[in-house]
């Protein structure tokens, strides 16, 4: 059984992370189709050993694509993903337009796997954002085993969340200031380059960004309507990798030895955390891996029932492309999604 899959945004950074992705973990498709913008035609990418050149979204046929897998940014997939579904093919966006609709399912597949079964509504399903998928599958284990209640999370994320343009801008700004030369800011509201900003996404009227919002929002949603959480949400100067630091709230006590020993069971999770120098994961270690990594489990001493952790995860991979690509696998292995037709 193989599956005919489209990825649109080819090109992107998230895109391409997805074609390598589905090479890697073998999943079973009968062809491979690159879509982007006009201004992208023609372009090669690789797919495995294969080269594929990009065909124009705009014009393309789906009425025998099973699975389009799309990271093209939140216009072209509220444009585009009901237009696609429309033909019968089931579409797993990467961006935040559809996250929030109650039609459409919101999952990681470590944390509610159950819930891709409502794609039928629309034929669509919802990635979460990228810092809230780690953290979801760091939470989903030591919630079932006490019940969280509240989460306070302080967010260190990569500048390839914001694409392309936020590695190159980090690039070029470093470059900058090695040879003394003007330091330009484009993408971000201000320099990146040996500096933090705590901005991620606009402001709202709260005086929260989009980004923390977003993670309260789809933390609810994934995981439990009933938890309490806030976040800081703030960019850091690193090409590749988020990382979070979480102080939790319990209903039922829960100690830093059960924690860490329910985390090493619980799927996705690596649990790295040893009390010396570097006895915990870093983004740079985490970049190009699969797994969301939790260091640095200790009792927080301020609140009754609560834990203090690190959590690392590689953005453009269980950030974006992998988490689809693990949602695809669900649609697969339960048998929610048969193809079309059988491959030749």
């Amino acid at each position: 059984m193989a599956y005919k899959v489209a990825v649109v945004g080819a090109t992107g950074n998230v895109g391409r992370e997805m074609l390598d992705i589905l090479a890697e973990r073998r999943f079973p498709v009968s062809e491979v189709v690159a879509l982007a913008s006009p201004s992208s035609i023609g372009t090669e990418v690789s797919f495995g050993d294969r080269t594929l050149k990009c065909k124009v979204l705009d014009s393309y046929d789906f009425s025998d694509v099973d699975i389009c897998l799309m990271s093209a940014g939140g216009s072209v997939a509220k444009e585009w993903a009901p237009r696609i579904g429309a033909q019968g093919c089931v579409v797993i966006d990467n961006s935040s337009a559809w996250r929030m609709d109650p039609d459409v399912p919101l999952v990681v597949p470590e944390v509610n796997a159950a819930a891709a079964a409502g794609f039928s509504k629309k034929n669509i399903i919802a990635n979460p954002n990228c810092s809230t998928a780690q953290l979801v599958v760091a939470l989903k284990p030591l919630h079932d085993a006490a019940t969280i209640t509240r989460v306070v999370v302080s967010t260190y994320q990569s500048v390839s969340g914001a694409g392309k343009e936020g590695m190159d801008e980090l690039f070029a700004q470093t470059r900058s200031v090695f040879v003394a030369n003007p330091v330009e800011a484009k993408k971000f509201p201000k320099r990146i380059a040996f500096n933090l900003i705590p901005q991620i996404d606009v402001f709202m009227e709260d005086g929260f960004t989009k980004e923390e919002w977003k993670m309260v929002a789809e933390t609810k949603k994934i995981l439990d309507p009933k938890i309490k959480l806030v976040a800081t949400c703030v960019r850091v100067p690193v090409f590749i990798g988020h990382s979070e630091a979480v102080n939790i709230e319990f209903e039922k006590p829960i100690s830093a030895d059960e924690a860490r020993n329910i985390l090493r069971a619980a799927p996705g999770v690596l649990v790295i955390d040893k009390h010396e120098d570097g006895g915990y994961i870093t983004p740079h270690e985490a970049a190009g891996e699969d797994a969301t990594y939790v260091s640095r489990i200790r009792t927080d001493p301020t609140v009754d029932n609560g834990l203090v952790l690190w959590c690392v995860s590689d953005n453009l991979r269980k950030g974006a492309a992998l988490n689809a690509i693990q949602i695809a696998e669900v649609l697969m292995n339960r048998k929610l999604l048969a193809p079309k037709k059988k491959a030749a």
